[in-house]
């Protein structure tokens, strides 16, 4: 049984997978995912008549996205995996996009009119382009979120279990600057 979930963007999304058994879940919003995300993989979970003990496997969406937001499913999905004593996968929207468009060329919509460009074919790391590709490639958003959380749960169900733990997917830095302020002294 595997349960895959991913808050890169503003939705929180959530699968459970068993066997050809598949249950999801989609809400979009544009803030408050680390308080939902738990709460609605429970509800999740008690839909399919399961419990965390029931799991087998962890997928979970590792980017490109919101900053913040990846870092709320990875961690947990981390936290879970330690806890569960069960293996966790990190999957990129690249990956899902590639496997429901069946094409090489992958890209996801960034900030200011721009993609995250991955051409499978090269395996080259992501990288930033303009926005107008044209047809040279597929686009995360042909594709609904729940198909790709579904393609998350199923391609982390094949993955090795003895992979390396999920890490974000960042194509970029953070928009966000360290503080200006001096850090406090730490006390002996």
């Amino acid at each position: 049984m595997i349960l895959a979930f991913d808050t890169s963007s503003a939705h929180v999304a959530a699968c459970l997978l068993e066997g050809e058994r598949v249950l999801t879940r989609v809400e979009e919003m544009a803030r408050g995912q680390a308080e939902r995300l738990m709460p609605l993989l429970e509800e999740l979970l008690a839909e399919g008549g399961a419990s965390w003990a029931d799991l087998t496997r962890i997928g979970v969406g590792i980017g490109p996205g919101n900053f913040t937001g990846i870092r709320i499913s990875v961690s947990a999905a981390r936290g879970l995996a330690l806890g569960l004593g069960i293996p966790a996968v990190g999957v990129s929207l690249f990956q899902t996009t590639r496997h429901l468009s069946n094409c090489a060329r992958t890209a996801v919509p960034a900030p200011r009119d721009q993609v995250y460009l991955m051409d499978h074919d090269t395996m080259r790391p992501p990288v930033l382009a303009p926005g107008m590709l044209g047809s040279a490639c597929a686009l995360s958003t042909e594709h609904t979120i729940t198909a790709h959380v579904e393609v998350m749960a199923r391609l982390a169900a094949q993955s090795p279990a003895d992979g390396a733990r999920p890490a974000p997917l960042y194509v970029r830095p953070a928009d966000a600057a360290p503080g200006r302020d001096a850090p406090p002294v730490i006390l002996p």
